[in-house]
C-alpha cells in the first residue's frame, strides 16, 4: 500500500506497525547490540531499527505531525494536537532471550483522544486496530471484528516496575490472592500483546500498576479494547490518564467488578496495616 498524506489515520497505523513488526521478524535470533536504560532495562538494535521503520512511514504521511517513541523520544511540541506514540518492540526481554512474545504499538492522541492505534504480532502475522470507533484483527489481509469475552478465565498481571501504588496495590499480591486463584488462572507474558488479546476474546482481563498518561506501552491496546466494548478503568475503577493511577482492562463489567473488589481489598489492607 502506497502510505500518502490521503490514507487514513488508522490504515496509517496498521501500515506502520506492520513495517516495525517486518524489522522485528528479520532481526530475531541475530546478535544484537544492546543499549543500556539502567535498572536493568535496556533497548537492542531491533528496537532501533523498528523505530526507525515506523517514524519514518509516519513522517513521509503526516509531517505535521508530532511523534513520541520509546526510543527517540519526543520529536515535535508537547502539547501538538496530533501526537503518535510508538513502542516498536514491547516485550524487549523476552525477544533478547529468543522468546516471540512482544508488540509492535502504534497509536495516535488527538485533542479527541486516542483516535487510531494498532498492535502488531510480528511473529503470527496478526495487527490488533482500531479506527477509533471499531475493532479489528487483521491477518493475511483479511479483518475480522474483535470480540470479547471471559469465557477463558486467563487474567495478564504485569509484574514489571516500578509500581508506584505500593504498598496500596502489588500486582504480585493479587496473583497470591485465594480469591483470585479460584476465579481466574493468571499469566504474565510481559508484553501488551495481552491487552490487545483482551479484546479479542483470548484473554477474560488484563491488569498493571503504572503511570499512563502517553504511555507509548500501553497506548496502542487500550484504543483496542476500547472500541471493542472492552471495561477500561484505573485500578480504582475512575477514568485513565489521572496520575500514577495503573489500569484494569477486563472483558465484561462481571470480571472488572470481580478484580475491582479484590484490588480494592488490598487497599483496605494496606490502611489497615500497623
Amino acid at each position: 500500500m502506497a502510505i500518502t498524506t490521503e490514507v487514513a489515520d488508522a490504515e496509517l497505523a496498521v501500515a506502520a506497525a506492520l513495517a516495525g513488526a517486518t524489522v522485528v521478524r528479520e532481526m530475531y535470533g541475530k546478535p544484537l547490540e544492546r543499549i543500556d536504560k539502567g535498572a536493568g532495562d535496556f533497548a537492542t538494535a531491533a528496537d532501533v531499527a523498528a523505530e526507525k521503520a515506523i517514524l519514518d512511514m509516519i513522517r513521509a504521511a503526516r509531517p505535521g505531525d508530532a511523534l513520541l517513541g520509546e526510543e527517540s523520544g519526543r520529536e515535535g511540541a508537547a502539547d501538538a494536537e496530533r501526537t503518535w506514540l510508538t513502542d516498536p518492540l514491547c516485550g524487549t526481554l523476552n525477544y533478547a532471550a529468543r522468546s516471540m512474545l512482544v508488540a509492535v504499538n502504534v497509536a495516535l492522541r488527538t485533542r479527541d483522544g486516542l483516535t487510531a492505534a494498532a498492535s502488531a504480532d510480528p511473529f503470527n502475522d496478526e495487527v490488533f486496530w482500531t479506527d477509533g470507533e471499531h475493532a479489528h484483527v487483521r491477518h493475511d489481509g483479511v479483518d475480522s471484528k474483535l470480540v470479547p469475552s471471559s469465557a477463558s478465565g486467563l487474567v495478564d498481571v504485569n509484574l514489571d516496575p516500578p509500581f508506584p501504588n505500593a504498598p496500596r496495590f502489588l500486582a504480585a499480591r493479587l496473583l497470591a490472592d485465594p480469591a483470585f486463584m479460584e476465579a481466574f488462572r493468571p499469566r504474565v507474558l510481559s508484553t501488551t500483546l495481552a491487552v490487545a488479546w483482551v479484546a479479542a476474546g483470548r484473554r477474560a482481563a488484563y491488569v498493571t500498576d503504572g503511570h499512563l498518561r502517553d504511555s507509548v506501552h500501553f497506548a496502542a491496546g487500550i484504543a483496542v479494547c476500547r472500541a471493542a466494548g472492552c471495561v477500561v478503568t484505573d485500578l480504582g475503577g475512575g477514568p485513565l490518564h489521572d496520575g500514577a493511577g495503573g489500569l484494569i482492562v477486563a472483558a465484561d463489567h462481571e470480571t472488572h467488578g470481580t478484580l475491582l473488589g479484590m484490588v480494592g481489598r488490598q487497599a483496605t489492607a494496606g490502611r489497615s496495616a500497623p
